[in-house]
């Protein structure tokens, strides 16, 4: 068993700078999750490891069939996708907060989004003219409306 662990070790020193080069954390448990099961497969099946990609394809743990996704059910749409579909309602009509528009995101399309992941957006739509933004006498904070 300890040999099996130095083995193991010593491939993941192998990977980690490659591993590293990716910026976020995410990607880089994809990344590693991806190659261990690459190696399991790999072992069962003594081949390559390019080989267990092409000619088996990559299969979610579970054992179910059909394409392998890291998202846990359907792919929900992202914020940037939202607040465009957003855009083309009647939603902007009237001054939103950001707090409010996150609210909005989560009751209507169950995407809990931090307030920080739509202010950046927010921003670029108000830059590109299509939200005008506005600070509110009551609290101080940004509002968003349509121009």
């Amino acid at each position: 068993m300890s040999k099996h662990i130095e083995k193991l070790k010593k491939q993941l020193m192998e990977i980690s700078e490659v591993v590293n080069s990716f910026k976020s954390e995410a990607v880089q448990v994809k990344v590693v999750d991806r190659l261990l099961d690459a190696m399991l497969e790999l072992e069962k099946t003594d081949g390559e490891v390019g080989e267990v990609f092409i000619k088996r394809g990559y299969k979610p743990r579970n054992g179910e069939e059909g394409n392998y996704s890291f998202a846990r059910g359907p792919k929900k749409p992202g914020a940037t996708k939202i607040l465009n579909q957003l855009l083309s309602t009647d939603f902007f009509d009237t001054a939103r907060s950001i707090s409010s528009i996150a609210n909005y995101c989560k009751d209507n399309f169950d995407s809990d989004f931090k307030t920080s992941e739509l202010s950046g957006i927010l921003l670029k739509l108000a830059n590109e003219n299509k939200l005008r933004r506005e600070r509110s006498n009551e609290n101080n904070r940004f509002e968003y409306v349509r121009f």
